[in-house]
């Protein structure tokens, strides 16, 4: 493996944002316009935990900054930057470090976010990851968790449990399926989303842990609870039919999260229009269940009874 600060000139250095310095100094700058809100979010991802050690380099790269757009999109903040933590395991060579910065090359087009720095480091046993992105909105627009009000229509963007499935497949647990794959792979957030966050959610979160634990998120910061038709939750026609193959992963579906989809709240008042903008934005959105006021979470079948989940999502502890 090159030097380290060969390697960050060779493939970090030419993706680096304006403010960046070319990477050749401690810190980077950017400005943002009078009015506006810097807002900040971090994930790390840890080979093993969040991706397997031989997935594809460029894909793990995408997935890395995917992961941290997406809550972005969910407070209804545009992409602007992100720093990198790069802790290599030692195995990775200069065709993996190409490959990677592909990804972090694909993720940048796709996203419309620039790379400001960050650090690089030896990780002796696992290849570790944490990136730090940078987003904007005017002053004071962030959408929290923490608005949902007893009443209001819970929506969800795109659909869900492909990614969830995807894993199993991946560890050969069910039929391999490349939409599936694909899911888990290269998460998409949708950058169109951020506009409708922006003017009709009252609460908002992305779907990373699962769309049940996702929406209890916002339950709990809210105080409140929620309803959720689970015949109402869009899936793919392939997830729909592997749960029909295989009843017993319509768990995994609702709860086995990485779908990095936005699951956000609606004034009753403000629903139709909130559902032609999307439209217009040619969005996929799904009326899946109501806010209420019995701060619990209760997933109701097609006949209204509740689903028996053993777990509600992803938990690290």
């Amino acid at each position: 493996m090159v030097a380290e600060f060969d390697l960050i000139n060779k493939y970090f250095a030419p993706l680096a944002a304006e403010g960046a310095a070319d990477l050749q100094d401690d810190a980077a700058t950017f400005s943002l316009p009078e009015g506006r809100d810097c807002v900040v979010t971090k994930d790390m991802l840890v080979a093993g935990v969040h991706f397997f050690q031989d997935d594809n380099p460029a894909d793990i790269a995408f997935k890395a900054v995917a992961v941290n757009v997406s809550d972005l999109v969910a407070k209804g903040a545009h992409p602007v930057g992100y720093c990198l933590g790069l802790g290599l395991s030692g195995d990775e060579d200069d065709s993996w470090l190409a490959a990677f910065a592909g990804g972090l090359k694909a993720a940048a087009d796709a996203f419309q976010i620039e790379l400001y720095g960050g650090d690089t480091v030896k990780c002796p046993g696992q290849l570790t990851l944490s990136v730090t992105a940078f987003g904007d909105l005017a002053a004071n627009m962030i959408v929290r968790r923490s608005g949902a009000k007893v009443g209001d229509l819970i929506y969800v963007t795109g659909c869900i449990g492909s990614a969830a499935l995807g894993l199993l497949a991946r560890q050969g647990k069910i039929a391999p399926h490349r939409s599936f794959e694909q899911s888990y792979a290269r998460p998409q957030p949708k950058l169109e989303v951020i506009s409708l966050i922006r003017d009709f959610a009252g609460a908002s979160a992305d779907v990373s842990d699962g769309l049940v634990a996702d929406a209890a998120h916002i339950a709990q910061a809210s105080g409140v609870g929620a309803y959720i038709h689970g015949n109402l939750v869009p899936v793919t026609a392939a997830a729909r039919a592997a749960v029909r193959d295989k009843p017993d992963l319509l768990e995994t579906v609702l709860t086995g999260g990485d779908d990095y989809e936005v699951v956000f709240t609606v004034a009753p008042h403000s629903a139709v229009e909130m559902e032609a903008c999307a439209a217009s934005l040619d969005l996929s959105v799904s009326h899946i269940g109501e806010i209420t006021s019995d701060q619990r979470i209760f997933v109701a079948d097609q006949d209204g009874n509740e689903i028996s989940l053993a777990n509600t999502g992803f938990c690290h502890f």
